[in-house]
């Protein structure tokens, strides 16, 4: 959540309407007048996408202006366009365009993440703190405006407008913002795929404490959870028998769709073929010696 400030205000309230689109026209403004949106959830990497950006941006520049608003304390805070100021900073450039708005703190979380989410690619992380910040925002909103409200009312409803403007039921949104319990090792686990959404929302049921262990006990097993076996966790947490031993007998269970197949790691394959071979080559070699084998087995029945 930003940190409180005051909103900025038109001295003269007359001329409101033609001050607010004079003050909405794009303007070039020094990166160094720029800051982040004080604690936004979505993350700014150097990837290729990032490098794709940096190269259009020192070919044709900044096309899609950013979106801020003033800062009372110095500069200007970015509510959209994180990604294109850090790309903008590698390409060298000195000056991007800018759209300046008015706006509260709720007004510009709820701005804020609605613009992001915009984007193809959101990580879990950054779906479930945004969820939670325009949550807290809308509900914010609310208790202004309806002082008399119920508190479990108006947390429904925020629920709904969330899942509403982002295409996710209420249902799904709850889940999303059950990820922000999570510590930040298993979180980022989830942003990788190396744990599950459904497993990692059980997960979040654990205490922080049990997370920690948690990751031992999947190290120890040097496997990801299911969904049943994260199930049993938040059980045993539930319970107060969560202790490290106890997870680590259920992570080292056999997951019922590991006994449909045998899986041999590429490095163990690898000792046995020449680097040249494919994983498609390989596997019709293991074949038509498996068929050799069978085939001498048999005539060794025979005899």
């Amino acid at each position: 959540m930003a940190k409180a400030k005051t909103s900025i205000t038109t001295e003269n309230r007359s001329g409101s309407a033609a001050d607010a689109a004079a003050k909405e026209q794009r303007t070039e403004m020094p990166l160094s007048d720029l800051h982040p949106f004080e604690g936004h959830p979505f993350k700014v990497l150097d990837d290729e996408l990032m490098e794709q950006t940096v190269e259009s941006i020192k070919q044709i520049g900044v096309v899609s202006p950013l979106i801020v608003r003033p800062d009372p304390e110095g500069g200007f805070e970015i509510l959209s366009g994180h990604r294109r100021l850090h790309a903008a900073q590698l390409a060298g450039l000195e000056k991007v365009p800018v759209i300046v708005k008015e706006m509260d703190d709720d007004a510009a979380i709820i701005f804020m993440v609605d613009s992001n989410l915009q984007r193809e690619n959101i990580l879990p992380s950054e779906r479930a703190f945004s969820y939670k910040m325009k949550l807290e925002a809308i509900k914010h909103q609310g208790e202004r405006g309806e002082e008399t409200s119920s508190q479990v009312g108006m947390k429904l409803q925020s629920l709904d407008i969330v899942g509403q403007e982002a295409g996710d039921s209420r249902n799904q949104v709850h889940r999303y913002i059950r990820l922000t319990n999570l510590i930040p090792e298993i979180l980022d686990m989830v942003d990788e795929k190396k744990i599950a959404f459904n497993p990692a929302v059980e997960l979040s049921y654990l205490k922080p404490s049990e997370q920690k262990e948690f990751l031992e006990a999947m190290d120890y097993a040097q496997a990801s959870p299911s969904l049943s076996q994260a199930q049993r966790l938040k059980k045993l947490s539930q319970e107060g028998g969560c202790t490290l031993d106890a997870m680590c007998e259920v992570m080292n269970e056999i997951k019922k769709d590991e006994l449909d197949h045998v899986t041999i790691k590429n490095e163990v394959l690898r000792k046995y073929f020449p680097k040249s071979y494919t994983p498609k080559q390989m596997q019709d070699t293991i074949i038509r010696l498996l068929e050799k084998w069978q085939r001498s087995k048999q005539r060794d029945m025979e005899r």
